[in-house]
């Protein structure tokens, strides 16, 4: 519907069709010559305003509501009616808006999606409908895509199974993609994979938007994401697509099932991996304890704590530990305990962290049935302690204050989202270890005092790398995305830490520096991608530029009317 040529766009859009269309639509910011040529006289108040001014004007609006989820569901109907305005808010005020547009709000927004829906964005892809999904993605409108971010809704951050309300976390998981990373966004799409739900609440709920049936499972489940994925790479051959909050017994055999046929990473599991051991990597300027002496306790074994563990290992192996060796400083602590050789029920991806008996010969249990955290605290003595379980408290007092009695500095990351599933609080984990730990949070805290004075807790979100991943992969055409672009993407990160400079700062750069965090990523990963010969038509000398070449900077460009429709 409109056209491009840098200087100025083209559309043969007018009156209400092109103020409704909020890729297009400037609203009082269109010029005096532009509300002529596009019959806008009359349907807009006569005031001319600036981008600048449009902004300052939303920014007073929002801080006008009284609760989170209120400004959620404002900027969500303002994404909706002028991406650019919204792109021009969320940019110029990232460290206020991220916890709205993303973790921790889009949790509670995804639990009210049905009450909260007005306008669609992206698409809502059912099992019933599955025979049309090739007729869907054929449509002009998504011609330029370059980036989708998917979800079945099965496990949202910690809250479960929210079925179609799952649709928040693509929308605003590409929201990041374009405040953060720069991807146009007319080139990203969010799908949601409607297969029912198992939430008692949603199928209960007269309002509720989705599917109404028990979730599918099995072989059929199976069929419709092999129907999705092969219409995908069909309609885009060249897509990245980016898996997202898939329970943990789907979501790596999908990324091992897919990860080779077409451009794409699980975030939870590769996301997740890289922003923890970038902030690892990070502490360890702190603590001065070498990466190859870090004794690593996860708590939750699943997808995301697995995942974490197999970069940190293989960070280590870089760092001159032999995969054994590497393996062996490992704790992964679920919910049957410490997971140990000859355990039952094991996925495949926990095997390489399983602890051998003889490892744990002479310790002392509490109970000798199950090997509890704290027994795993007590008696490996680790010097970092991971959270994804999703279990509210679960880093008890005892715990940590045990993890202060074996460490100087211990390196103590409760990354469950959203605030009410963290395994502690940063103000607990502060006093307990009398201001000793490095922490990092997966959710969003109010600052806590240390030495007298506020400090930032660094929130280890994924928001750090999966954008800079994203932006670097496409722009230099990469075949697919490995390992080692994840771990170049957390060193990355690393080499940006205050930390790195001065002890006492944060390991992680600020959100509101996101922009530039992702460009750093960005070119990491490229760069690693062009050294696996992943990205073998582009000299390397053009990598950067087409880098900048794909970031977008929200700003009106006049408009010129078009016969063409």
């Amino acid at each position: 519907m409109s056209e491009s040529t840098g200087a100025f766009a083209t559309t043969a859009l007018s009156g209400y069709e092109l103020l409704a269309d909020p890729q297009l639509n400037k609203s009082t910011a269109f010029s005096e010559a532009e509300r002529e040529a596009f019959d806008l006289h009359g349907l807009l108040p006569p005031n001319i305003l600036t981008l600048d001014e449009q902004v300052s004007r939303r920014l007073e609006a929002l801080r006008g509501y009284e609760t989170d989820i209120e400004r959620y569901a404002f900027l969500r109907e303002l994404q909706d009616t002028n991406e650019t305005l919204f792109y021009a808010l969320l940019v110029g005020n990232l460290e206020e808006l991220l916890p709205i547009v993303y973790t921790l709000t889009v949790g509670e927004g995804c639990q009210k999606f049905s009450r909260l829906f007005r306008k669609p964005r992206g698409l809502f892809l059912s099992i019933p409908h599955q025979h049309r999904i090739d007729r869907i993605f054929a449509h002009p409108r998504f011609d330029h895509v370059e980036a989708i971010v998917v979800t079945d809704g099965e496990r949202i951050l910690g809250l479960g199974d929210q079925g179609a309300g799952g649709m928040g976390i693509p929308i605003g998981k590409l929201s990041l993609y374009t405040g953060c990373g720069g991807l146009h966004p007319a080139t990203t799409l969010p799908i949601l994979l409607d297969v029912g739900t198992d939430n008692p609440d949603c199928l209960a709920d007269p309002l509720y938007i989705g599917w109404r049936n028990e979730r599918v499972r099995g072989q059929a489940y199976d069929d419709f994401i092999e129907a999705f994925v092969s219409a995908v790479v069909k309609r885009w051959p060249r897509v990245l697509l980016q898996w997202e909050d898939f329970a943990k017994n789907n979501a790596t055999r999908m990324l091992e099932r897919y990860r080779d046929r077409l451009l794409t990473f699980n975030d939870d599991i590769q996301g997740t991996a890289a922003v923890a051991t970038g902030a690892l990597l990070s502490a360890i300027n702190v603590t001065g304890v070498p990466l190859t002496e870090q004794r690593v306790a996860v708590f939750g074994a699943g997808s995301a704590g697995c995942g974490i563990a197999s970069l940190i290992r293989a960070a280590m192996i870089d760092a001159g530990l032999s995969e054994s060796e590497a393996a062996k400083r490992f704790f992964m602590v679920d919910r049957d305990g410490l997971l140990l050789e000859g355990m039952s029920g094991l996925a495949p991806f926990q095997l390489p962290f399983v602890q051998s008996k003889q490892a744990i010969a002479g310790w002392q249990l509490n109970h000798p049935d199950k090997i509890a955290l704290l027994d795993v605290v007590r008696n490996a003595r680790p010097t970092v302690l991971i959270g994804v379980s999703g279990q509210a408290g679960a880093f008890s007092e005892p715990i940590v204050r045990a993890m202060a009695e074996c460490n100087k500095r211990p390196v103590i990351f409760p990354l469950s989202n959203p605030t009410s599933r963290e395994e502690a609080t940063p103000s607990d984990i502060e006093a307990w270890t009398e201001g000793r730990a490095l922490i990092g949070v997966g959710s969003p805290f109010p600052p806590i005092t240390r030495d007298g004075a506020r400090f930032k807790v660094d929130q280890t979100n994924n928001s750090y790398i999966f954008p800079g991943v994203g932006v670097g992969a496409l722009a230099v055409g990469a075949s697919r995305i490995s390992d080692g672009m994840f771990m170049a993407a957390a060193k990355a990160l690393a080499s940006v830490s205050p930390a790195r400079n001065n002890p006492k700062h944060n390991l992680l750069p600020p959100v509101s520096a996101l922009r530039d965090v992702s460009l750093t990523v960005a070119l990491a990963v490229a760069l690693q991608a062009h050294k696996e010969g992943l990205a073998k038509d582009i000299p390397i000398d053009q990598v950067e530029a087409r880098i900048q070449a794909k970031v977008w900077t929200p700003r009106y460009v006049p408009y010129r009317r078009s016969d063409r429709v």
